[in-house]
């Protein structure tokens, strides 16, 4: 066996943090206020103010701005995956540098090619993820180029066309949110490397790190906040077209 049962204890852990997380975050979402949730939500208000606006500018530079920030990830992943095929060739010189490390766990040379090969397998993933985050934000262009304009923002199928786009700009950051979830991962599978100890408490770490960010930081509560503010203001101007609209069919 290349692997001892500590080894393979480690590797459960660390897939039921993955998975595990992946699943609590995407039901959590559903219900519970989070990064996630909250920019969908600013999303749709996003959108909203899109269809009212006959000059587009504004929204073709920040959604350039997202894809460069994938793209730059994308592009890191493939010289991830090509170091780490290099590596292979350099299994012997690893092996040496791991056992001369205080505390580190002998591995022998199948351990560390399957060791490689996981972590190539993750940045593979997670290049997967961005390539189709671009992707959707290239379609959200596309829809952005074929909106209409609403300037009283009043129109009940331009608003429902507005919503569809933000799902779809939605869908594009979930991607991207898994790519980022795979360099999380991918550190705690570098610690594998010295004990598999280690590996499953990195495990624990990142889903820690992970929780805290997305569900519990400073950044979460301010973007909570500032989407109850923008649902207000949203409301008051629905209102304000309505009583506009209803004063303009009476003349």
């Amino acid at each position: 066996m290349p692997f001892s049962w500590f080894d393979i204890f480690a590797i459960i852990i660390f897939i039921l943090c993955w998975a595990g997380y992946t699943v609590f975050a995407r039901k959590q979402a559903k219900t519970t206020n989070c990064i996630a949730r909250c920019l969908h939500q600013h999303r749709i208000h996003w959108m909203y103010e899109l269809m009212t606006r006959d000059v587009r500018v504004t929204e073709a530079a920040l959604l350039a701005n997202l894809e460069r920030n994938i793209a730059f990830f994308a592009s890191t992943s493939l010289l991830v995956i090509a170091g780490i095929l290099t590596l292979f060739a350099q299994i012997e010189k690893l092996e040496g540098v791991i056992a001369s490390l205080p505390f580190a766990d002998p591995s022998n040379h199948l351990a560390i090619q399957l060791k490689l090969a996981l972590l190539a397998f993750i940045f593979v993933l997670a290049f997967f993820h961005f390539t189709w985050s671009m992707r959707q934000y290239g379609f959200l262009n596309v829809m952005i180029g074929a909106a209409p304009i609403d300037l009283a923002g009043t129109n009940p199928n331009l608003k429902q066309y507005a919503k569809q786009m933000a799902v779809v700009q939605d869908q594009a950051a979930h991607s991207y949110n898994y790519g980022l979830r795979s360099y999380y991962f991918s550190l705690a599978v570098i610690c594998w490397f010295f004990h598999p100890w280690l590996f499953a408490l990195a495990s624990l770490v990142v889903v820690y790190t992970l929780y805290i960010r997305e569900f519990k930081s400073k950044a979460v509560r301010a973007i909570t906040v500032a989407q109850d503010l923008l649902w207000v203001e949203r409301e008051k101007g629905d209102a304000n077209a309505i009583n506009q609209t209803k004063a303009s069919i009476k003349r």
